[in-house]
């Protein structure tokens, strides 16, 4: 066993990741001064307030159309919602949605399952009557560990008889934390996940290997997506060179198999965070954003 894998030592990396790692949204992404006001909000969840950045779109899309929760990446360790800010902006601007931004709470301080029943609580909240926008039309998506707690947010939904969700947004998810880094493989002539990371991250999120096989954490293990008919219809984008893109493709089939897979789409050439700085060229993110949004759009009938 690694000394990675040990879980003081796994704690006492993802903390001194933490303190220094923050990452940044790729300044070339449009909208970063689209119309529509930004406020903030406090969710009440069963493992206490989670801050939401609540992204509105134009005056002009009134009421909104839907809502849309965004839950970032980081492994879940690093929590900076702030990264997500220009997509945020594009969505609500593009489809006409409130984006809520999420920040969750992160390991080593708040393991499995803490966060992935945080996104389904602001989810559950968001779909609310009360709210200013139309809770009926509600979707979920992330990029990296965002994803995966997207995809668990939408299980549970399912399991626990709603709220009823319209889409999910997998953004080159982790969705195998059982499967060591190490033994993924790798497709490109290098990849931006180390396998340290994943050793380092899962331990920190997950301590227990045998905690990892649950479907909320690994939903593409096994037989976990078996038995899924029902979830949200699902837009999977994975990466070519992407250390986590087999277990999205495997994802992508159960989904497929369950009559739930709106759309697979493979990012070809690129790798993990290919939407940051230093990552793909501008058209080709844009591209991907706009594939979303097209399915966005779609389900909060706006075209």
């Amino acid at each position: 066993m690694s000394l990675l894998s040990r879980p003081a030592v796994a704690d006492a990396v993802a903390r001194r990741l933490k303190s220094f790692m923050t990452p940044r949204g790729d300044p070339a992404t449009p909208y970063l001064g689209a119309r529509g006001r930004v406020g903030q909000v406090a969710v009440p969840t069963r493992h206490g307030d989670v801050a939401c950045a609540v992204y509105h779109p134009p005056a002009d899309v009134t009421p909104a159309r839907g809502v849309y929760l965004n839950l970032h990446g980081g492994g879940f360790a690093i929590g900076y919602p702030g990264q997500d800010d220009s997509w945020c902006r594009y969505l609500a601007a593009e489809t006409g949605v409130v984006v809520l931004n999420a920040d969750y709470a992160t390991s080593p301080e708040h393991r499995f399952p803490v966060p992935v029943e945080q996104a389904y609580d602001v989810l559950a909240w968001a779909a609310g009557t009360e709210r200013d926008w139309a809770g009926a039309r509600l979707c979920v998506g992330g990029q990296s560990a965002g994803g995966s707690l997207a995809a668990g947010a939408a299980r549970l939904a399912l399991e626990q008889g709603g709220p009823q969700v319209a889409l999910q947004v997998l953004h080159y998810a982790p969705l195998d934390l059982v499967t060591p880094g190490r033994d993924k493989r790798l497709a490109g002539p290098r990849s931006m996940l180390r396998p340290w990371m994943a050793e380092v991250f899962d331990t920190a999120y997950v301590p227990d290997p045998a905690v990892r096989r649950d479907r909320l954490a690994s939903p593409a293990w096994g037989d976990n997506g078996v038995g899924i008919e029902g979830i949200a219809p699902a837009v999977v984008i994975t990466c070519e060179y992407d250390r986590l893109r087999d277990e999205g493709v495997a994802y992508a089939r159960a989904l497929a198999a369950a009559g739930a897979l709106a759309e697979h789409h493979e990012v070809l050439g690129y790798d993990h965070g290919y939407n940051f700085r230093g990552g793909a060229p501008r058209e080709v993110v844009d591209a991907v954003y706009a594939l979303i949004a097209g399915h966005v759009r779609r389900v909060v009938g706006a075209g």
